[in-house]
């Protein structure tokens, strides 16, 4: 069973996925406490604020309620709303706070790919083609560290930059992990222009690739 506190179909707006059409899957529940977070609303799991998932589904607004809901369940519903995408984007919170495996494998056995997108502060549980996002949190409020096992596992690093020392700690994580076959990006941090610009710099300077947050500047989802 999985906390869940949003599922919406929309475009990926991040990393390699960029403008395909994705379901997105935001789970409930994050420690890590990054000051920038966009969706601060997922960080607590208040029993309080339990909701049926057909609550969930129509939200008009962020809110911290969530639903539980299993493998089965998130797969009926996605026919249930007539979601034509065919990959999955499981986000939050940290959804590495869960055994994604579950989750991801019925997925897999109906046709949809599947991504994760986590902080690298927990143990990636999921299958071996699921593919995964670290974004790798440094230094935040809730003491965590980045996990080695996470960075090895990762498809893709996204770091969210705004000054030059974020560009300083991903060089130093990207000395613990093989690089050859992943992809690396430096993400701005809420479109700020002087960490946009820093971006821009850094990628030029270390071969890497920019993520923009495409969705962000077309005001979606």
């Amino acid at each position: 069973m999985y906390k869940v506190n949003e599922v919406f179909e929309t475009i990926q707006g991040e990393g390699s996925f960029t403008g395909a059409a994705a379901i997105f899957i935001r789970l409930q529940g994050c420690p890590v406490g990054c000051s920038w977070c966009d969706t601060k609303h997922t960080w607590e799991i208040k029993d309080t604020l339990r909701q049926p998932l057909g609550d969930i589904v129509i939200k008009t607004a962020e809110t911290e309620h969530w639903a539980e809901v299993s493998p089965a369940e998130l797969l009926a519903l996605f026919a249930t709303e007539g979601y034509q995408a065919k990959h999955v984007v499981i986000t939050g919170g940290e959804p590495c706070m869960y055994d994604l495996n579950p989750l991801c494998h019925i997925l897999h056995q109906h046709g949809y790919s599947t991504q994760i997108e986590t902080s690298g502060t927990f143990e990636v549980k999921a299958p071996a083609d699921t593919w995964v996002t670290v974004s790798p949190k440094v230094n935040m409020a809730g003491g965590y560290t980045v996990l080695q096992s996470a960075l090895d596992r990762a498809n893709e690093i996204k770091h969210p930059v705004a000054m030059e020392k974020h560009v300083d700690e991903l060089l130093q994580l990207l000395q613990r992990t093989d690089t050859t076959a992943k992809l690396v990006y430096l993400q701005p941090i809420s479109q700020q222009r002087r960490a946009t610009e820093l971006a821009i710099a850094m990628c030029k300077r270390y071969n890497f690739r920019l993520s923009v947050q495409v969705h962000k500047y077309l005001g979606i989802s």
